[in-house]
């Protein structure tokens, strides 16, 4: 299955989003790049610890060139502004996110590419996620990690 479709069907199971998005917000982590460790894993696909590197090389540079300012330009949008009109503010916010999201789907292309073929049976999805975080920040929340593993691999 390829990255994109695995990512958009493993994002909608019960407690992955919130989960993935606390990772994200209170321990700096990135979801794309976690759920691409995560999709490997499930390939079968063993990651090594330069392509862990380059992925979250290219995840960086995504984060900084686009997705961090359209999530920053979303979130001020959802709440109401003082002399805004609330239905030009979320028509606006709307489309912003459409942009965030497109911006994501390149990086979760581009991710795919830096991937190695399968090479046999589904790998533990745990490990993939630690040796991931481990790569992207200082934090490396196992507990949350192993959550994640076990909501994605339900």
């Amino acid at each position: 299955m390829r990255l994109w479709d695995w990512s958009v069907a493993a994002w909608k199971k019960p407690g992955v989003e919130a989960l993935a998005l606390e990772l994200q917000d209170i321990h700096g982590q990135h979801p794309p790049v976690l759920l691409w460790a995560a999709w490997a894993a499930a390939e079968g696909r063993p990651l090594d610890a330069d392509t862990i590197e380059e992925a979250c090389d290219v995840a960086r540079a995504w984060e900084a060139a686009a997705i961090a300012t359209l999530r920053e330009l979303r979130r001020t949008l959802k709440k109401p502004i003082p002399d805004v009109d609330d239905a030009a503010r979320e028509s606006l916010r709307a489309q912003v996110r459409a942009a965030e999201f497109a911006a994501e789907r390149s990086l979760i292309e581009q991710l795919e590419t830096l991937t190695p073929p399968a090479a046999g049976a589904p790998l533990p999805m745990a490990p993939a996620l630690v040796e991931t975080a481990r790569a992207w920040g200082r934090t490396v929340p196992r507990s949350q990690l192993g959550d994640l593993a076990a909501k994605l691999s339900a």
